[in-house]
C-alpha cells in the first residue's frame, strides 16, 4: 500500500519499525579500533508544507523497509518516517509519512510533552516524555496507539524521580532515553535512565530504570546507576542494549556535553548490563569510550542512537541523529557509524 501524504494517516504496518533478528557484533574488535563514519546526510528542515521540521530526539530502524522512523520533540509529539536509509549521503532521503501524537477520551495528552525515547513493539508505541517540574509537564513513560498515534496510557515515574523539595529529576533533565531488553523466557524490559542525576544524588552518575510489560501495563524497578564523565554539561541522551542473544549483553549509551557558547562534546560508551538482583544504588563503569567527534560527527547536539542497516562487507552499523532545537543555528544531522574489526576477532556473520 503506498503511503499516505505528510501531515496525517495512519502508520502503514509495513514500515512501523519491529523488533528484528539480532545483528552481528556491534562492537569494535579490538575495542581501541573504534568507528568509521561511512556516510553523512542532512534531513530538510521544513517539511512538505512548509513547516519547521526537527527536533529528532529519537530513531528506530526497520531493515527489511530501510525505513528510518524519528521522532520529534515538537511541543505536542510528531512521527516521521523516512526511507533510502542504505544510500545515505548518495541520495537524499525520501520522506513517507508523518503522524502527530494525540490525547484520546479515555487518556488526555497534557499541553506540551517533550518526547525524548522511544521503542516501538508490536501493538503499541512506548515514549520517554521529559518533565519540568511542573504539574503540567510531567516526566511520564507514555503508551501510543502506534496506527492511530492515539494516546493509551501514561504511566508516572517512581516517587525518586517525582519533583520534590532537593529531590527527583531536575527540569529538562530527562528521561531521554529508552531502550528494549528482550531475553527467552522473561517479560520484555523497556530500560529508561535519567539524563542527568537525580538532584538528591552524587555527581556524575545516572539512575537506570526497567519497566516490566506485562498483560497490566509497564511496573518500574530501579536496576542501577550508570556512571556518566563528571564535569557540568554532561548528560545520557539515548540507550541501545547490544548483542541481546550472546553471553554477554550490554548497553551503549550516547553522552552529550554542550558549554556555552557553542562548545558540543559526544561520547559513545559501552556498559555491561545491570543484573535485575543487584543493588539498585550500585555504580556501573563504563567499559569503554569512544570520542564521536574524533570519528567525525560534527559537532551539534546527538541524541538518537538506534542500529543500522548491514552493511556490504557484514558489519553491522549505527545510526544517529541530532536535534536542531529548531535553531538556525544547528542542523537535522544523520550519521552511519562502523565498528572497526580485525584478526583474530570473530567474524561479523
Amino acid at each position: 500500500m503506498p503511503p499516505p501524504p505528510p501531515g496525517g494517516g495512519r502508520i502503514p504496518s509495513m514500515v512501523v519499525p519491529l523488533i528484528a533478528v539480532s545483528p552481528p557484533p556491534l562492537l569494535p574488535c579490538p575495542a581501541e579500533a573504534g568507528w568509521d563514519l561511512v556516510a553523512r546526510g542532512r534531513l530538510p528542515r521544513r517539511d512538505a508544507n512548509g513547516q519547521p521540521s526537527g527536533g529528532f530526539s529519537a530513531a528506530s530502524y526497520r531493515s527489511d523497509t530501510d525505513a528510518l522512523l524519528l521522532l520529534s520533540d515538537a511541543p505536542r509529539g510528531r512521527l516521521g518516517a523516512w526511507g533510502g536509509v542504505r544510500q545515505l549521503g548518495r541520495v537524499p532521503l525520501q520522506p513517507l509519512f508523518q503522524l502527530d501524537l494525540t490525547g484520546s477520551p479515555a487518556a488526555p495528552l497534557p499541553a506540551e510533552i517533550d518526547g525524548e525515547g522511544m521503542v516501538v513493539l508490536g501493538e503499541r508505541l512506548w515514549l520517554a516524555s521529559e518533565g519540568r517540574r511542573r504539574p503540567e509537564r510531567p516526566a511520564q513513560l507514555l503508551s501510543f496507539n502506534p496506527a492511530s498515534g492515539q494516546l493509551v496510557r501514561a504511566y508516572p515515574l517512581p516517587a525518586d524521580w517525582q519533583p520534590a523539595p532537593g529531590k527527583g529529576l531536575g527540569a529538562n533533565q530527562g528521561p531521554e532515553s529508552l531502550a528494549l531488553l528482550r531475553r527467552p523466557g522473561q517479560a520484555d524490559t523497556l530500560l529508561m535512565a535519567s539524563e542527568s542525576p537525580l538532584q538528591q544524588d552524587p555527581p556524575a552518575q545516572v539512575r537506570l530504570l526497567g519497566w516490566s510489560l506485562g498483560p497490566s501495563g509497564a511496573t518500574a524497578r530501579p536496576l542501577a546507576r550508570l556512571a556518566i564523565p563528571a564535569g557540568e554539561g554532561w548528560g545520557l541522551t539515548d540507550l541501545l542494549v547490544i548483542d541481546a542473544g550472546t553471553p554477554q549483553p550490554g548497553l551503549l549509551a550516547l553522552l552529550r556535553r554542550f558549554q556555552a557558547p557553542w562548545h558540543w562534546q559526544v561520547l559513545l560508551a559501552h556498559y555491561p548490563l545491570p543484573d535485575g538482583q543487584a543493588d539498585p544504588d550500585s555504580v556501573l563503569q563504563p567499559i569503554r569510550q569512544w570520542d564521536l567527534i574524533e570519528a567525525g560527527l560534527p559537532p551539534d547536539n546527538w541524541e538518537a542512537l538506534t542500529p543500522g542497516p548491514i552493511q556490504a562487507d557484514g558489519r553491522p552499523s549505527l545510526l544517529l541523529a541530532s536535534d536542531d532545537n529548531f535553531s538556525a543555528l544547528q542542523d537535522n544531522h544523520l550519521a552511519l557509524l562502523v565498528p572497526r574489526r580485525s584478526e583474530p576477532c570473530p567474524p561479523n556473520r
